[in-house]
């Protein structure tokens, strides 16, 4: 984000204003299925198929990313989002500020802390956003991925960018993703 509010202060600033409930998000989450941007499912089966892990690094809410996370076979425990807290009656008690992406910066820090686990030989950052793009490094590599909305400053920035899932998976077809 730009200006001198920070994420965690604009997130609360806006849910203190929304105060959803437990029963909004369950009407909202049935009237609105999850949409799947086109080739993404084909995408995260090839990666699965090759056994690379996949993970959801996001600034929204955990459960409207849950049943995204679902139709993709993600495990949730590889969901990393703002979690809501409710009262007992499902009242609107605020949110876990604990969660790191909740914070500027949440998903570099994401990004390091499953560098810091794992022994992976390479983590790939794929996003949209400035705050993907940020998470670069600790990834090491971003793609910036224009399908759903176009930013040009992620365009040109990124190390490599492509408009369509279907351009990763016929590089993934060529073989492996490298660095570019």
């Amino acid at each position: 984000m730009a200006g001198s509010t920070s994420f965690r202060e604009s997130l609360l600033t806006r849910l203190n204003m929304m105060q959803p409930t437990r029963s909004q998000l369950e009407g909202f989450l049935a009237s609105h299925p999850p949409r799947l941007t086109s080739g993404i499912k084909e995408l995260i089966n090839l990666l699965h198929e090759r056994k690379i892990p996949v993970y959801l690094v996001t600034g929204g809410i955990d459960v409207i990313v849950h049943p995204v996370a679902d139709l993709l076979n993600i495990p949730r425990s590889h969901v990393f989002a703002n979690r809501l807290k409710f009262y007992l009656h499902g009242e609107y008690a605020g949110f876990d500020e604990t969660a790191p992406t909740s914070n500027s910066g949440g998903k570099r820090a994401v990004v390091q802390s499953l560098k810091d686990r794992f022994p992976y030989q390479r983590l790939i950052m794929i996003g949209d956003g400035a705050t993907d793009l940020e998470a670069h490094p600790p990834a090491d590599t971003f793609i910036g991925f224009g399908g759903n909305v176009l930013r040009e400053p992620v365009r040109q920035k990124s190390p490599w960018f492509v408009m369509s899932c279907d351009e990763l998976i016929e590089e993934m077809k060529n073989e492996p993703i490298k660095e570019r």
